[in-house]
Parts: C-alpha cells; sequence; structure tokens
C-alpha cells in the first residue's frame, strides 16, 4: 500500500503515529481484510488493538453486515455460552425466552473477541467448532444450528504461557492465529509519544474551551524516556489530567514528573494474579486438604465407634454368660430373693461392661471364681475349647484365666 492510502487509513480511523512496526500491522490488516481469515492481535493492554478489527470488517465484504465487539474478560463465566450461542426457554433459571447469542445475530458479519485469553475452557470448545465447522448448538438444545461469521480476536495475555499452564486450547490458539497482527507498544514508537500528546492536548482544550498546553524540549525528552506501562491509554490520561489540572499551559520537566510515576524503568503495572481471581487454585487446594484431613479423621472415628460396639456386644454375652453359669453351680443354695438375684445378675452385667471399657484386652474374670473354672473344665472333660465356648469366652482369655489360677 502507498503513504496516501495509508494516511487516508489513519485519518479515518484517528491513528497517529508514523513507526514502522504500526504501519506494518496496518498493512497486514488491510491485506487480510477481504478474507474470510481469522485474525488474532496481540499487544499490550493499551496500545489501541480494538481499532483494528473495525479496520478489518470496513475494509472487507462483509462490511454491510453487522459488527459486534465483545469483551470476554467482562462476561461473567456461568452466562458467557448463552451470550456467544444463545440458549432455548427454560435452559436455565432467568431463561424466559430463546435468545440467538451473538452467533446467531451476527451472521454474515464480523464478531471482534477482545481478551478472547479469559475465555474459560469449556466455551473454547465450543469457540473451536465454531471455527472449524461453522456449527453450534444453544444452550439447553438439541439442535445444530449453522453460522458464518468472521472472527477477529485479540487478546495481551502471553498465550504460549497459557497454553503450557492449560489455560488455553493449543488448536484454539492456532486457528485464531491464522493471520497474526502485532502491535507495537507506545516506549517503541518513538517520536509517536509526542504526536499523540500534541492530539490529546488539542482535543481537550476544544472540548474544555482550555488553552492547549505544549511541551518545553526537555519535557519532551522525558516523555520519550519513560517506558508508558500503560501505553497510549497511559499517556492519553497525564495529558488530560495536566490539560485540567497544570496552571502552566508549557509544561517543563517538573510539572510533567508530577503527574507521572517516579520510577522511570518500571514496565508493568501492579496486577493482580489472573490465574488466581479466575481459577481459585490455591483455594481449591487448601478445600482439598481440608476434606481429605476429614474424611480421615471420621474413618478413625467409626474404627473406633465399631471397635466399642464390638466390645460392648461381648461384654453383655459374658455377663449372660457369667448369670447362668452362677445358677448352675450353686443350684444347691438358697438365694435369699428372686430380687436379689436380679439384683447380683444387673451388679455383674455393669461391672463386666465396666471393666471391658476400661480394659479391652484383657476381661477380668474374677466375678466368675477358681470354682466356675474348674467345674466347667470338669464337665468338658478338659477339653479347654468347649469349657470357654460354655463359659461365652475366648479360648485365649480361658488360657489366661488356667494360668491365674494354677489349673495346670
Amino acid at each position: 500500500m502507498n503513504t496516501s492510502e495509508l494516511q487516508n487509513i489513519k485519518q479515518r480511523y484517528s491513528i497517529v503515529g508514523n513507526c514502522d512496526a504500526l504501519n506494518h500491522a496496518l498493512n497486514v490488516a488491510l491485506q487480510v481484510a477481504p478474507t474470510d481469515l481469522s485474525v488474532l492481535i496481540v499487544g499490550e493492554s493499551g496500545v489501541g488493538k480494538e481499532i483494528f478489527p473495525r479496520v478489518i470488517h470496513d475494509n472487507s465484504p462483509r462490511r454491510r453486515e453487522k459488527y459486534f465487539a465483545i469483551n470476554c474478560g467482562s462476561i461473567p463465566e456461568g452466562t458467557i455460552d448463552s451470550e456467544l450461542f444463545g440458549h432455548e426457554k427454560g435452559s436455565f433459571t432467568g431463561a424466559v425466552g430463546e435468545s440467538e447469542g451473538y452467533f446467531g445475530v451476527a451472521n454474515k458479519g464480523t464478531i471482534f473477541l477482545d481478551e478472547v485469553g479469559e475465555l474459560p475452557l469449556a466455551t473454547q470448545a465450543r469457540l473451536l467448532r465454531v471455527l472449524e465447522t461453522g456449527e453450534y448448538i444453544r444452550v439447553g438444545g438439541q439442535k445444530v444450528l449453522k453460522t458464518d461469521v468472521r472472527i477477529v480476536a485479540a487478546t495481551n495475555v502471553n498465550m504460549r504461557k497459557a497454553i503450557s499452564e492449560g489455560r488455553f486450547r493449543e488448536d484454539l490458539f492456532y486457528r485464531l492465529n491464522t493471520i497474526p497482527i502485532s502491535i507495537p507498544p507506545l516506549r517503541d514508537r518513538g517520536e509517536d509519544i509526542v504526536l499523540l500528546f500534541r492530539l490529546f492536548a488539542m482535543q481537550m482544550a476544544e472540548k474544555y474551551r482550555l488553552p492547549k498546553i505544549t511541551l518545553q524540549e526537555d519535557a519532551k525528552r522525558l516523555l520519550l524516556k519513560y517506558k508508558w506501562p500503560g501505553n497510549v491509554r497511559q499517556l492519553k490520561n497525564i495529558t488530560e489530567q495536566m490539560s485540567i489540572l497544570s496552571k502552566q499551559r508549557e509544561i517543563d520537566t517538573e510539572t510533567i514528573l508530577q503527574f507521572i510515576p517516579q520510577d522511570m524503568e518500571s514496565r508493568q503495572l501492579a496486577t493482580i494474579n489472573s490465574v488466581g481471581a479466575h481459577s481459585y487454585e490455591n483455594e481449591r487446594e487448601l478445600l482439598y486438604k481440608i476434606l481429605y484431613e476429614l474424611r480421615g479423621n471420621v474413618s478413625d472415628l467409626r474404627r473406633e465407634m465399631n471397635g466399642l460396639r464390638k466390645q460392648l456386644d461381648e461384654a453383655r454375652t459374658l455377663s449372660d454368660a457369667t448369670a447362668i453359669q452362677v445358677r448352675q453351680l450353686d443350684t444347691g443354695r438358697n438365694f435369699p430373693t428372686l430380687q436379689a438375684d436380679s439384683e447380683l445378675h444387673r451388679s455383674t452385667i455393669q461391672d463386666a461392661v465396666a471393666e471391658e471399657i476400661n480394659e479391652p484386652e484383657s476381661l477380668n474374670l474374677s466375678d466368675l471364681g477358681r470354682q466356675m473354672v474348674e467345674k466347667a473344665l470338669e464337665r468338658n472333660g478338659g477339653n479347654r475349647k468347649k469349657a470357654a465356648q460354655e463359659l461365652g469366652i475366648s479360648d485365649r482369655t480361658l488360657y489366661r484365666r488356667i494360668k491365674q489360677f494354677g489349673l495346670d
């Protein structure tokens, strides 16, 4: 493209600057405009990426069709699929009617997806299908719909890093990146900084009927030296501030230093970590850890309760066997009353349960007595296993009692 045609485009879209990188980006945009190829515009925040999709659309065969600019980072994750692809009536709470979505409404036109790097992974899969086949399904629907939409995307995210971290699909990146356009940061545009300052100063003077501010030579050198982490947007804001607040209309170095950060080497603004802000990885890991530990504690408590329940059941069985054996051994005795027998039985049960809880591994059989153990062995011909079954205790416990009473 010759210089005159390029200047016409700049005037039409209020593009100020003559640096080679900016001119190259405009040339690429104009060359790709007549095609239907997807375009990915990359550049830092504030460099003016939103102008180029408009240039592409206005110089394409679709210029008479609809154009939508969508900021993907400003739409909540829970509703972005509905916004882009539409939804059926009743598909979710609040869906009182059908919606075509941007891809339905913009058929035959162009959609500009700004901050495309912020799209959720599920939405990325849907977008990939549209790019590959032109097909999509509304939220809550089953019918496959067709659309003919030109996609132009933009991002300030390092896409290679996002892919390596699993935050962006590699296949979608290559689909979007058919034609890449890189917008240079303001710090690399040289004298364009001064030209932009003049434009913004003139706009403020005309809008608010103020004397236009100008720059001294030392102030120009300072602007060229500064790194402009906020790019064109930051330069515009500072120019507007000086136009309103500065009493001097001829700006010197001292005045500029009052409006720009003192760290001249700064290239980055203070930002919130985007991973933490959107995926909540740290909080999710902490919750997983807490739930895992809680599950372990619940399992331990369940095992302890089952063990205690088993010990109590054994204690009840032992107390019943004790009462029976006492009656069998002392049939010749006359108990004072039936109530006394009941109280003895109840006391034996309580003692056995208490000893079972306090000494789960060593049952106290002192209430059985030496005589009861001897009788049980005599009735079973010295067979310890049968004697233990009769007494309602384990072989191991009977063996310990035999040792204790010296009945070997």
